[in-house]
């Protein structure tokens, strides 16, 4: 019996914050500006990082973009390599009705460029903010929705770019080694 409520304790209060604690780490992809109306413009972003904090992860990510319009052979590229921090803030911190997430908020600073064929080019220092909400769907997935302003500022034919993007995306959180001695323990 004490086994069972240990475990049972474990899931319901890591549901809510086991993901988020210091020393784990955290990959996952997100889908940005998927539009077919009048062509293709999706972005796909990849990204890793680990807690140095409770609720605070910092990382890498790779932005990848392909534009290109029915009407034209052109296709545009744009590219982002950049270092990212975000912060989890709790259902104590903002009023949430949702039990099982958490809102963040999200800066990033690296390197990015966007190509057209024939066309603009802007490549150079590649920044961005947005704040999104978590949704834990088990223990250790999540699925996101984050709102974010980026901008390319640099060399080219042009001196800078701006955008807000709205993506949707999906994270597994990989537990430190004493949440899984816990579980363990409670077997």
């Amino acid at each position: 019996m004490k086994k069972i409520l240990l475990a049972s304790a474990l899931g319901l209060f890591g549901m809510a914050n086991a993901q988020l604690k210091q020393g784990n780490w955290m990959v996952g992809s997100s889908v940005t500006n998927m539009k077919f109306t009048n062509g293709l413009n999706i972005q796909l972003t990849p990204k890793a990082g680990y807690f140095i904090a409770d609720r605070f992860v910092v990382g890498a990510g790779v932005d990848l973009s392909v534009t290109k319009t029915n009407n034209s052979d052109k296709v545009q590229t744009n590219w982002g390599v950049a270092p990212f921090a975000r912060y989890y803030f709790t259902s104590t911190e903002i009023d949430s009705m949702l039990k099982n997430g958490a809102f963040f908020a999200e800066g990033s600073a690296g390197f990015a460029g966007s190509n057209a064929d024939g066309g603009k080019t802007t490549n150079g220092v590649g920044l961005g903010i947005g704040a999104g909400y978590a949704y834990f769907i088990t223990n250790n997935v999540s699925l996101e929705g984050m709102l974010k302003l980026g901008t390319t500022v640099g060399g080219g034919n042009t001196t800078g770019n701006a955008d807000v993007s709205l993506g949707v995306g999906f994270n597994i959180y990989l537990p430190t080694k004493a949440v899984k001695n816990a579980v363990r323990d409670a077997q």
